[in-house]
């Protein structure tokens, strides 16, 4: 495992070893896909939900008020790092490969944007 100062510096290859390590040492085993990806939908309402409280114009219920935004990323990234993981889905590399399409997509894009 690894420990609580080192994930500073973890990639994202480690990540999904981390994910996957946990998983078969106490989770027994993944959820299906199709669940996975219904859970990751929950976890970014939730977060969604939080964002809109703390950055927009709703106010914070009490039932709100113990939710964390880290924390919410955070399970947001666990659960896409499991999809990942049960589809065979190399994140670093995907990640890589989005960059650069993005940057040879949009490299004058957003420069030219009189909105922005």
């Amino acid at each position: 495992m690894i420990k609580n100062a080192d994930i500073v510096n973890m990639t994202l290859q480690e990540a999904q070893q981390q994910v996957d390590n946990w998983i078969k040492a106490y989770g027994v085993r993944y959820f299906s896909e199709l669940t996975n990806m219904a859970i990751l939908t929950e976890e970014v309402g939730e977060l969604a939900r939080i964002m809109a409280r703390t950055y927009g114009d709703q106010s914070f219920k009490q039932s709100d008020l113990s939710k964390n935004l880290a924390d919410e990323m955070a399970d947001v990234l666990w659960v896409l790092l499991c999809l990942a993981n049960q589809t065979g889905v190399d994140l670093t590399d995907a990640l890589q490969k989005n960059i650069e399409k993005k940057t040879q997509r949009d490299n004058t894009r957003h420069k030219e944007n009189d909105k922005l």
